[in-house]
């Protein structure tokens, strides 16, 4: 079956533009303030269910009414939400967003019904993961339902993607179970020790991902591109470079964006080309999930590109 299943976080975004990043001690006057759906897990989902994926989401949301409604988004945008539970103690997850004046992020996480997505709730819905083609992993849940989930997954066959944000230490036994891992260069530094600057310093990354059991791995260097060892192709694929606007989901909808084209069927450089389309488009709007573009967009995109 061809159906992508992620496991990850649903936040509510609150997001305020300011012209810089504060400052310890200092106020600063910022603008557009907005709650916007948000969340690694989310994000992703939502990306590669508007690419043209089969999704199912697991996830945990409050018993509140921006999880309800957030939740409703999701199946608006075609996605499975059997498996989006609700918590009767803790609210839906949030997230506090700065955006400056050239676009970059800074975010404050509170895990809230995130933090209760446990193992016990992987199992309960443990054949959606072995029932699918590849699962999508993220760290914005608790890290023993990621490793329940991976488990699972390499048990029924089913392929492991981890995109390992927010960045932290991960033990040997989960990256064993890996497949596809899709870091940032903050991630790939913590992760292999390697400091990644550039494409020989990501090949060096690369290599030591590899020695932990992860045949293919995919590095993003921001406006260099992304580096891949895979064995479709080995080298630096060149992104997109457009005006950012905000950055917030760039990441996340190029993780969805990559594997929706894979599981279409693209061969490895249009998928990560779709990807890399997908995610600059995201960047010249404002917000997450309000900024991830839907197939014909992308594809809009792309031509506009060639041409």
């Amino acid at each position: 079956m061809n159906r992508l299943v992620v496991l990850g976080s649903v936040n509510a975004d609150h997001v305020l533009r300011v012209p810089h990043f504060p400052r310890p001690g200092e106020t600063l006057a910022g603008h557009s303030y907005r709650v916007v759906p948000g969340g690694k897990g989310a994000n992703q989902a939502v990306a590669a269910a508007r690419l043209g994926a089969e999704v199912s989401f697991i996830a945990r949301i409050g018993a509140d009414a921006i999880g309800r409604e957030m939740r409703a988004g999701f199946a608006l945008d075609g996605i499975d939400v059997s498996a989006v539970e609700e918590d009767a103690m803790l609210p839906t997850g949030i997230a506090i967003i700065y955006v400056s004046d050239e676009g970059e992020n800074s975010i404050g996480l509170s895990a809230e019904a995130n933090g209760a997505l446990c193992p016990a709730m992987v199992q309960r819905h443990g054949n959606l993961i072995t029932e699918a083609h590849t699962l999508l992993l993220q760290l914005e849940v608790p890290l023993e339902s990621v490793f329940e989930a991976a488990r699972l997954a390499r048990a029924g066959g089913t392929r492991v993607v981890l995109n390992p944000a927010p960045a932290q230490p991960l033990p040997a036994e989960l990256l064993a179970l890996v497949d596809l891992i899709t870091p940032n260069q903050t991630e790939a530094e913590l992760l292999t020790g390697v400091a990644v600057t550039n494409e020989t310093s990501a090949a060096s990354a690369a290599a030591r991902f590899h020695a932990m059991g992860i045949s293919r791995v995919m590095i993003t260097l921001g406006a260099q591109g992304v580096y891949c060892s895979d064995p479709a192709f080995v080298g630096l694929i060149p992104g997109f470079r457009v005006e950012a606007v905000d950055t917030t989901a760039a990441g996340d909808t190029f993780n969805g964006a990559l594997l929706a084209a894979e599981l279409a069927g693209l061969d490895f450089k249009a998928a990560v080309r779709f990807a890399h389309g997908a995610a600059a488009l995201s960047v010249t709007r404002l917000g997450a999930q309000s900024a991830i573009p839907r197939q014909e967009e992308v594809a809009a995109f792309l031509d506009e590109q060639q041409r």
